[in-house]
């Protein structure tokens, strides 16, 4: 793609230079800062980290803090540019879709002149919040206490392109991402076909077994079915026993997630980190390299396996010896997609999402045993597999970043002039 013929340097800490055509001003001097009323009947509008602003039933209903009340609930109209103070460094910035109220810690905008499109600076502002100059600004705060104020907009110096080509920039990329992002839906799509692929085979060697000419009996599980005549049926009673070490505060954090099992956790990253971490680890519990491992509050999503690492988790983990001679089988089967739903069964609470699950529901859990040959067998057959399968998933999943990159990347470039568009159109 060309670029422009002529650039100049500008003064914009994020951008060294714009087309010599383009001009350069301080948000101030581009945007106003609304304050509407709201009328009964508003729907609430939310702004999301991929940039759309939209009426939150249009995305989703739950998950969303309710403590505000609606208390200084603001208006928002159709077209204006949304930038959300709190969380603007992670691209939750764009232009609402719908008439509706936000919550205040929204910036609502709009131009000072018709010669200002919002769409081009929603990407604009989305750039400068995804490649770290937002959060830069606030470099050495708690992240999730930084906050874009518009007072701390209004002081950045944004690129003017002339209007008829922030109409074009918007057009052009607006036909690109939709094609690319589709791209990658079709790929995300055959990603979760091999996931599901991958589920499925381990759901069946490990109640069924690898011998499809086994006699089977029933195992008294509506979901599970038949299992061979030769496997035992026990409770995990039979190999759990619970236990508690604690002031070992300098020992490396862990956490329990469905997709991984237990992992490092990675105390730097805002994602995994929403939880709050005490300064005093004390209290934590201690788990040694191949015990059980269970978050019990989530254990109804999955969120248990046996650990590979010595570390400590939070308190409200359970910890368990392990006695099961090939624990690598064991972890496979109990986190396989037909022992889940034991471990949902045996939840309570009454707060959604957030049950518990009981110590005496735990132990009564069945587990459905092969002699230990033939568990070595399953696994190595699932490891094989698995194998075949993880390498498709990878090669997905690096196209998947790719174009993702891609995408940012053309977006970057059209918005701050690095390449030509009305060359392309």
């Amino acid at each position: 793609m060309k670029r422009y013929e002529e650039y100049k340097h500008t003064d914009i800490p994020w951008l060294d230079c714009i087309p010599s055509h383009w001009d350069a001003k301080r948000a101030k001097y581009l945007f106003n800062k609304e304050n509407r009323q709201i009328a009964d009947g508003d729907e609430v509008i939310t702004c999301f980290r991929d940039g759309v602003v939209t009426l939150r039933k249009n995305r989703r209903t739950t998950g969303f803090t309710e403590s505000f009340k609606e208390i200084g609930y603001q208006g928002i109209k159709k077209g204006d540019l949304v930038i959300h103070q709190m969380d603007a460094f992670a691209g939750s910035t764009g232009v609402s879709d719908s008439d509706g109220k936000g919550t205040p810690v929204y910036s609502v905008c709009t131009p000072k002149n018709e010669r200002l499109l919002t769409q081009y600076y929603a990407k604009v502002i989305r750039y400068m919040g995804l490649n770290g100059f937002i959060q830069s600004l606030y470099r050495g705060i708690r992240e999730r206490s930084s906050d874009f104020r518009f007072e701390t907009f209004a002081k950045q110096i944004l690129p003017i392109p002339p209007f008829a080509e922030q109409e074009k920039i918007v057009s052009y990329l607006e036909s690109k991402t939709l094609c690319i992002d589709a791209y990658v839906r079709e790929r995300e799509r055959e990603l979760q076909l091999l996931n599901e692929l991958k589920e499925a085979e381990i759901a069946n060697v490990i109640t069924r077994g690898l011998n499809p000419d086994v006699r089977m009996k029933d195992s008294g599980i509506p979901w599970i079915g038949l299992i061979p005549e030769h496997w035992e049926i026990k409770q995990l009673r039979s190999y759990l026993k619970m236990i508690t070490i604690k002031n070992k505060p300098n020992e490396q954090l862990l956490s329990v997630v469905r997709e991984k099992g237990v992992i490092i956790r990675d105390i730097e990253s805002k994602e995994e980190n929403h939880n709050y971490i005490p300064d005093d680890l004390s209290g934590y519990k201690y788990v040694s390299v191949g015990q059980f491992v269970i978050n019990k509050m989530k254990a109804w999503q999955g969120s248990y396996a046996v650990s590979k690492y010595n570390g400590i988790v939070s308190p409200a983990y359970y910890v368990c010896e392990l006695n099961f001679p090939h624990k690598e089988f064991f972890n496979i089967a109990i986190r396989s997609k037909f022992y889940v739903p034991f471990f949902t069964q045996y939840s309570k609470g009454i707060r959604v999402g957030q049950w518990d699950l009981s110590p005496i529901g735990l132990k009564s859990i069945p587990f459905f045993e092969p002699p230990h040959e033939e568990q070595q067998a399953i696994v190595a057959y699932i490891e094989d597999k698995c194998n075949k399968i993880n390498s498709l998933i990878g090669e997905l999943e690096a196209e998947i970043e790719y174009l993702k990159e891609y995408k940012q990347k053309l977006i970057a470039d059209c918005v701050t002039g690095q390449i030509n568009v009305q060359s392309e159109i």
